[in-house]
């Protein structure tokens, strides 16, 4: 059994009952957050691109918990600079892990740490294919539309895809959902369409769009949780 649950905007947890993943783990300063980094025990920290709104707690996590941050090599260098453990990656590559698999995927994006003394570039952002027990996952990051995501599952079925929303700085509904018919996924699960006021839409929308295609929306509210 395979567990996607929400803690608020962009930030999910993967787990299979031996092993739990964190995505993007903006916690601390997120209204939408159902808990603090200090509240969930993870073994491996999911990072998709360097905004606040997705590094989040990955550093102080990292070091405190021991999990290592998975992640574009930029942006890997940047937290291990800062005490984390990492696991180096790229877009194209796969690797094995314990649990399974991770494979970078691109999103068009920027990526970078901005804070009072300027930016600091971290590298392309990224999306995730993750192999947990015998579930695929697709994590897409924040990403616009592009016309190679109907390439990203090449052989293998996506059982969950979580896809922004927001529009603004992401995909907005109707690219959305031409996204979902491309990945042809069993659910999808919209994301990172609430926080903040530029980004907040309607996810029962998506999931009309969606069911005209037959696929499965299932919209989580920060604390829910699903089994695939």
């Amino acid at each position: 059994m395979v567990t996607v649950r929400s803690l608020g905007h962009a930030c999910y947890t993967v787990a299979d009952g031996r092993y739990t993943l964190i995505l993007d783990p903006f916690l601390t300063g997120n209204a939408d957050a159902v808990c603090g980094p200090d509240d969930v025990q993870v073994d491996y920290i999911l990072v998709s691109h360097g905004h606040g709104d997705h590094l989040g707690d990955a550093i102080p996590m990292s070091v405190k918990q021991g999990a290592p941050i998975i992640g574009v090599a930029e942006l890997c260098r940047y937290c291990a600079g800062k005490g984390a453990e990492v696991v180096a990656m790229h877009i194209g590559g796969a690797r094995d892990f314990p649990f399974g698999s991770v494979k970078l995927t691109q999103a068009f994006h920027g990526s970078a740490v901005m804070d009072d003394e300027g930016i600091i570039y971290t590298g392309l952002a990224c999306g995730f294919l993750i192999a947990c027990g015998d579930r695929t996952i697709y994590f897409a990051g924040d990403t616009g539309l592009f016309g190679d995501m109907a390439l990203i599952a090449r052989g293998r079925k996506i059982d969950v895809a979580i896809l922004p929303i927001g529009d603004n700085y992401t995909m907005g509904i109707e690219d959305a959902t031409f996204a979902a018919q491309m990945l042809e996924p069993r659910v999808v699960i919209p994301t990172h369409y609430h926080l903040f006021e530029p980004i907040r839409k309607d996810p029962g929308a998506f999931a009309d769009g969606v069911a005209g295609l037959g696929i499965e929306c299932r919209i989580l509210a920060p604390g829910e949780e699903t089994e695939v």
